[in-house]
């Protein structure tokens, strides 16, 4: 990547960025020159000018797009690696004689994995670049595949599979941040909406697909075709550019500290950090839920056989496919009506609140209760299970509306600089799926009545 000093008329038109401007170091020799080195930190951040070549938004619109597409499919497939083991409990159950919560584990610790993982992968790509973090974690989450496969015990499986999700997850959350990169801000909205779709994708796909692998080629073939697929989508991303400048060390003076909040502050001294990661936490933990539990509502409620427990992820499959729509209309009707009318009032470096990127947020979080109660009582009651498979579909559209609007107003709050960390942070709080999957198996289908109360509730106290 090309490294060119700032000129002076190039700091002149450059805007400061908020979150370097509220830095203040503690050996400072006068005003003035704190005001250069944040110029020239700025000037770094913003690369050399608008048409700056290495600057990744003004790469060739093909180069973009095939970008996009390589990143965006390996957070698909690191996504499906998990998700994938989901129907083969049944047969690790019977070859390794343990009990059903058990047999979830590697499941669950997968999952807690890609909670863990980014709170070191996300500053490492703020570091080293992303593209680099992609490159080195791949491989490492391979060969825990690999072991996965081949495992011998149960408690293989579980430790092979959580590392496994330790190193998966830089691909999910480093992806936005990548995609963040490359899209202009008015085009962000509809961008990252649609990717937001594809990682839920793949969690969905996966049962649906690894329910036919396994009445075929038996329970590690799920393994084998989660590496194979995983290696088709990691080459491409080999001849992707790196996005992320890496110059601030370049630019501060050698003995400068500068002073950061407390770690207890920035991670929970904002009250809308903490409840949207308990918030995200629950959306993530029910899409699990729906993951480990689908096929035994459906065997337990309807009586359906095997074709027919895969064929049942077609509902919340469908509705994460379409999440993306609704979301792109708010964004297109919405966000972009408000833009242009801040636009129209205000300085070009003033950014619109990022409160407005939470309308689809609000909209999915009336959906969701209701849609969850529904398909509980459907089910419960035994009432067609097409009603029962439609809302559970709705249940994951007003999801994915929820997570969507607010990685976007994470990412719009904390900015390019420090977004996959802030949407790092936000992945530690989604580890309830084991818990939610032990009510399943107790309780039946009122776990998701319950679900539905406790979700109301939990909006009615943030409101």
């Amino acid at each position: 990547m090309r490294e060119t000093s700032p000129n002076v008329a190039t700091e002149a038109a450059l805007p400061a960025q908020p979150e370097m401007a509220e830095r203040r170091g503690v050996q400072i020799a006068s005003p003035i020159e704190t005001q250069q080195i944040i110029r020239r930190m700025n000037a770094a951040y913003d690369w050399t000018g608008p048409d700056d070549p290495d600057n990744p938004r003004n790469f060739p619109a093909r180069v973009r797009i095939l970008s996009i597409g390589a990143i965006s499919s390996l957070a698909l497939v690191s996504t499906f690696a998990g998700a994938i083991y989901a129907p083969a409990q049944a047969a690790v159950m019977d070859e390794f004689h343990q009990n059903r919560l058990v047999a979830v584990l590697p499941l669950s610790l997968y999952n807690l994995g890609m909670a863990c993982g980014p709170l070191v992968g996300a500053p490492l790509s703020e570091t080293y670049g992303r593209k680099t973090v992609f490159v080195a974690t791949t491989p490492i989450f391979l060969v825990f595949m690999v072991a996965a496969g081949f495992a011998k015990s149960i408690t293989t499986l579980v430790i092979c599979r959580f590392f496994a999700g330790i190193f998966a997850s830089p691909n999910i959350n480093n992806a936005s941040a990548t995609i963040l990169d490359y899209v202009e801000h008015r085009h962000r909205g509809a961008s990252l909406g649609i990717y937001y779709s594809l990682p839920s994708l793949g969690s969905t796909l996966a049962p649906l697909i690894g329910g036919f692998i396994i009445r075929s080629k038996g329970w590690r073939w799920t393994q084998w075709v989660a590496i194979i697929v995983t290696v088709a989508f990691y080459i491409p991303v080999l001849f992707t550019r790196e996005t992320y400048k890496k110059s601030f060390s370049a630019v501060v003076p050698s003995g400068w500290v500068w002073e950061t909040p407390p770690l207890s502050k920035l991670q929970l001294g904002e009250r809308f950090d903490i409840s949207s990661r308990l918030y995200n936490g629950f959306i993530f933990g029910l899409l699990y839920t729906f993951v480990i539990s689908v096929p035994w509502i459906f065997r337990h409620y309807y009586d359906f056989n095997e074709t027919g427990e895969s064929l049942s992820y077609l509902g919340v499959t469908l509705g994460t496919l379409i999440a993306c729509v609704p979301f792109v209309l708010v964004d297109f009707s919405f966000y972009q009506k408000r833009l242009r009318q801040w636009q129209q009032t205000h300085d070009e470096t003033e950014q619109l609140p990022p409160e407005n990127r939470l309308v689809s947020a609000m909209v999915g979080s009336f959906l969701l209760p209701a849609s969850l109660l529904i398909a509980g009582w459907t089910a419960e009651y035994r009432i067609s299970w097409f009603v029962t498979v439609f809302f559970q579909g709705i249940s994951m559209t007003a999801s994915l509306l929820i997570y969507a609007g607010a990685n976007l107003f994470m990412l719009d709050a904390y900015g390019p600089l420090y977004g996959a960390s802030a949407s790092g942070a936000m992945m530690l709080s989604r580890v309830g799926d084991y818990y939610s999957s032990w009510l399943y198996f107790t309780d039946g289908a009122d776990t998701l009545v319950f679900l539905g109360v406790w979700r109301a509730v939990a909006q009615e106290k943030q409101v």
